[in-house]
């Protein structure tokens, strides 16, 4: 029997993006030829998993795993939604923020290379992965994560399998529950005015300084009086300050009590908020819209030119 060695898995495994392990047993099974394990891994796994490397994961969940002042959170994303209710697929996704928790790897990639077996395919995780996709036929990948361990408390809220939060905190176990639950809903981008981003306050000042400059133009054109370059200075910083109370998470009115603020809630239940955390699936990923009377009428003129 021929010797099936390292470099002809990995030649194999270029060729199909089949899981390491797939591939030794195929080519072992083909006695070490080649093309008949490559065909033998088509018959089992349909070729799947090349095919749908390329497609985008705009859908998935998020999952989180905490464990007293050690904590984890992931994003894993696939193709459609319906495979976020796939028993593998969401045992892939609680198995690998398990281990991101457990081990602190330091990327995706470190991720994918810990020891993990499921539905018949390892030794990696990454080799799950690859293998889940030739078997559910769609495209899934780890997008980020990140690991708690500073030696706060920890509070996290999901919602659903779509947002997912944790939350910092000493003090009251409720309260930062109760804060995690209003990060989910109101999504503040940081806990104080002095913590948002300068990018987006930057953005937020052309804003308000294009719509001064447009009000000036309608009063020009409608004969009306112009404001003072003084007065469209203040109500330009006016327009910025009014936004970061509304992004800051601290100044935001609490949504279980609209007389108070967050930071007027926590100061109640003696909390202090040190940090949250907020992964939204698919956010920033540009997700492809088919628009599937467009497809047919493209089709439809495709065969009557060619009839």
């Amino acid at each position: 029997m021929a010797a099936i060695t390292a470099s002809m898995v990995a030649e194999l495994r270029g060729k199909t993006d089949a899981p390491m392990m797939e591939c030794k047993r195929a080519l072992t099974e083909a006695e070490g030829d080649m093309v008949k394990a490559e065909e033998l891994l088509r018959v089992k796994l349909g070729s799947k998993a090349g095919k749908a490397a390329a497609r985008i994961t705009a859908e998935g969940v998020v999952v989180s795993c905490m464990d007293g002042t050690v904590g984890a959170m992931l994003e894993v994303n696939c193709e459609t939604d319906f495979v976020t209710k796939n028993d593998s697929f969401l045992g892939l996704a609680n198995a690998a923020v398990g281990l991101v928790a457990k081990h602190n790897p330091t990327d995706v990639a470190a991720l994918g290379l810990l020891a993990y077996e499921q539905d018949g395919f390892g030794p990696t995780l990454e080799d799950v992965r690859k293998g889940l996709i030739g078997k559910i036929g769609e495209n899934m990948t780890f997008r980020r994560f990140k690991r708690f361990a500073t030696g706060s408390q920890l509070a996290s809220y999901l919602h659903g399998t779509r947002i997912g939060v944790v939350v910092e905190f000493e003090g009251d176990a409720v309260a930062a529950k109760d804060v995690a639950m209003h990060v989910a809903a109101m999504k503040p981008v940081a806990l104080t005015s002095n913590d948002v981003p300068a990018e987006l306050v930057e953005r937020e000042r052309s804003v308000a300084a294009a719509k001064a400059a447009e009000d000036a133009a309608v009063a020009t054109a409608a004969g009306k009086p112009v404001q003072s370059a003084e007065i469209v200075a203040k109500r330009i910083d006016g327009g910025v300050q009014k936004y970061l109370k509304e992004v800051s998470l601290f100044n935001q009115t609490f949504v279980k009590n609209d007389k108070q603020t967050v930071e007027q809630m926590l100061k109640g239940a003696g909390t202090t908020v040190k940090a949250f955390t907020m992964y939204v699936v698919g956010e920033g990923i540009e997700k492809k819209v088919d628009d599937f009377a467009a497809e047919v009428a493209a089709q439809v003129a495709a065969a009557q030119q060619a009839g």
